[in-house]
């Protein structure tokens, strides 16, 4: 296959294809939207460093007169993790180009858009769902006896959890436009699930669908909240595992998640998503004829936990 570049295309159409890449990407993106944005220059490392301050403890130990207390220093702690590349390419052929009735090339930068943003949101699921703090629905002792579908208990006793290891709420997300901009959201932890799982979420005590929601603003793919929970149902969130329960019950995950719970590079910016097209019709090596073309994307992308103790994994089945 000939390399792909941006030979063939006017600066204009490439920019165009990029745009409409990201704008098919975007709808499907709803973990990074809410994980600790890091985008990594050109030319730096492949090793992204999320770098955060160390807390004091509580000062409880009671001042003497006239001495000052022991300063104290600063400390950082680091978690790294590996930018890998990711891409995909659609061939396209003079003949298709010179007699199909479709547009070509705008459906093949539609689709290849949503490839990419549905492969960053599987990778971003792929790391979350996997965290180390779980709990069992209806609070079994594991996931082969796991047969009830979610409740407020549940819900209460992960929140307890985040709590207890100062997780603090959401209260922005990253936004809409292709820069790395955030845009405030009501204060409250996030519950992230599949679609199936929607109808269990809705008959939770307390729940409040969005369209209920007043003057708050639902966020994208945002079904409703319970107590201080929204909930975010996408079908890219896939289930965990089958075998739970007495009959082998399907078991689905929700992640609930604190503030900067995770880190990822989101699909944002200039060079986030790098469109490679290349026109039919132009003799290149391999291809004298020019009977070849192609559309292609390509990103470096990692998701990483930050924070066991702000995510917990409820396992769970359908009701």
């Amino acid at each position: 296959m000939a390399t792909t570049n941006y030979s063939g295309l006017s600066q204009r159409t490439t920019a165009w294809a990029a745009k409409e890449m990201l704008a098919h990407a975007e709808p499907i993106e709803v973990l990074s939207k809410f994980g600790l944005a890091k985008p990594v220059p050109k030319n730096t490392s492949e090793q992204v460093k999320f770098r955060r301050p160390v807390p004091f403890s509580a000062a409880t130990t009671a001042l003497t007169e006239g001495t000052p207390p022991t300063s104290l220093a600063m400390s950082y702690e680091d978690v790294t993790a590996t930018l890998a590349q990711y891409g995909s390419v659609i061939e396209i052929t003079d003949k298709v180009t010179d007699l199909a009735e479709d547009p070509v090339l705008k459906d093949a930068s539609m689709l290849a858009g949503e490839q990419a943003g549905e492969t960053v949101e599987t990778l971003t699921w792929n790391v979350i769902k996997a965290g180390t703090s779980v709990r069992y629905a209806n609070g079994v002792a594991g996931r082969s006896t796991v047969a009830a579908a979610p409740s407020l208990a549940d819900q209460r006793a992960i929140t307890r959890t985040i709590k207890g290891n100062k997780g603090r709420k959401i209260t922005s997300m990253v936004g809409g436009s292709p820069n790395y901009t955030t845009e405030p959201v009501d204060a409250a932890y996030i519950a992230f699930a599949h679609t199936d799982l929607e109808s269990d979420i809705r008959d939770m005590t307390g729940f409040v669908p969005v369209e209920k929601y007043g003057q708050m603003k639902a966020m994208p793919y945002e079904v409703g909240k319970v107590e201080d929970v929204r909930y975010i149902c996408s079908p890219t969130l896939t289930m965990i595992a089958a075998g739970g329960g007495a009959s082998s019950v399907d078991v689905y995950g929700i992640v609930y998640i604190a503030k900067e719970a995770f880190g990822c590079i989101t699909l944002k910016g200039a060079n986030a998503i790098k469109p490679m097209v290349l026109n039919p019709g132009t003799p290149r090596g391999g291809d004298p004829l020019g009977q070849k073309g192609t559309v292609g994307w390509k990103t470096y992308f990692v998701a990483k936990m930050l924070n066991e103790g702000w995510a917990v994994r409820l396992e769970c089945a359908l009701g």
